[in-house]
């Protein structure tokens, strides 16, 4: 069992180069932060956010979807992984997996994930070039309890991102993924700080 902090113990799943990892990483890393990163949690071998949380110091696994003959089978081993290290709050980072319900309700309000768009507008894995492609002015992220539903959730905290004229997808991604960095960070700490409460499908962000 982990030493007890004090901290609200995360475990955070990837499948890529993790600089959202990186974002929550630095975040934890501040002595005063409410939220420590116990676990992280990739299907892919050779996924960067691997190596930041070796240079970080924090344990990481591997567990490659692949290896497993259902989906239910390898959320059960992420569970089991989780629990295991004594984590108890999950965030999703560029987690390319869709989970099962049965893993969303067992991890019900204790599972986040962030998203390159001002949901409820553009889910899905195309959000940037969707907000391009109807033409409208901002975009930007969500940060959002996740539901059994893609991309669906109580909505905890959002950040706008203008497009500007001329914009590719890359660039505009490079603007969204900014604000991610600053927001998923802080949606954690208000989490682990007890200031989030979600009641009917609604988050309310209580004041000091």
């Amino acid at each position: 069992m982990p030493i007890q902090s004090g901290r609200l113990r995360t475990g955070v799943l990837i499948s890529g180069s993790g600089t959202n990892l990186q974002a929550l990483l630095d975040a934890c890393g501040a002595p005063d932060f409410p939220a420590e990163i116990g676990l992280v949690i990739s299907n892919r071998a050779d996924a960067g956010g691997l190596e930041r949380a070796r240079r970080a110091g924090v344990a990481s696994i591997i567990i490659p979807h692949k290896d497993y003959p259902s989906r239910e089978s390898f959320d059960a081993e992420i569970d089991r992984a989780l629990r295991e290290a004594g984590v108890e709050f999950v965030c999703l980072a560029g987690f390319m997996r869709l989970l099962t319900p049965g893993f969303v309700e067992q991890w019900r309000d204790r599972l986040v994930n962030v998203h390159p768009s001002l949901l409820p507008a553009f889910k899905g894995m195309d959000a940037v070039e969707q907000a391009l492609n109807a033409g409208v002015t901002r975009t930007g992220c969500t940060v959002h309890f996740v539901r059994p539903e893609m991309d669906a959730g109580p909505i905890i905290l959002q950040a706008e991102v203008p497009i500007q004229p001329g914009d590719t997808p890359e660039r505009l991604h490079d603007r969204i993924r900014s604000a991610e960095h600053r927001c998923y960070p802080e949606a954690l700490r208000l989490i682990a700080s007890g200031r989030v409460k979600v009641a009917e499908e609604a988050v309310t962000i209580l004041s000091i």
